[in-house]
């Protein structure tokens, strides 16, 4: 159910989940692909799990660009008549452990301010954390602000 701005506004402090997504050798060899980024340790599962980390992980900057897809699975995040969102940048991004092939994260997004800048024209700033499952240290933790248009 999509609530106005000014309900999200009001809910500075408060944290959502999404729900859990699979990051498996698929995902990680098309974002391998889409990016040129053909390093071992995310495509060669036989000479990965002579790593540390005993099989392929998926890139940094993949578990970061499941931003959106975990936004989109995450109730209480959608906003009534907004017209546009964009990124405007980060303030910290923080890559905190490997995600192994065939895990399962979430995102955990805490809205740290939500502030008109002009007439429509609100900014967002977002606590995001990526929960491996079963594994007590997150993927990441990053300080995310966005712009949102109504």
């Amino acid at each position: 159910m999509a609530i106005s701005i000014e309900e999200r506004a009001s809910q500075v402090g408060q944290t959502r989940d999404s729900d859990w997504v699979t990051v498996d050798q698929a995902m990680i060899d098309a974002f391998a692909e889409a990016t040129g980024d053909r390093q071992f340790i995310h495509i060669d599962p036989e000479r990965a799990a002579a790593t540390p980390f005993g099989g392929t992980i998926a890139h940094g900057f993949l578990t970061l660009s499941l931003m959106p897809m975990l936004a989109a699975r995450t109730e209480g995040l959608d906003i009534a008549d907004v017209r546009m969102g964009v990124n405007y940048g980060g303030n910290r991004v923080r890559f905190l452990a490997p995600v192994r092939s065939g895990k399962r994260v979430r995102g955990h997004f805490k809205l740290l301010e939500l502030a008109e800048k002009r007439p429509g024209q609100w900014q967002q700033t977002t606590e995001f954390t990526v929960e491996i499952e079963g594994e007590e240290k997150p993927a990441l933790i990053a300080e995310w602000i966005s712009q949102i248009f109504v």
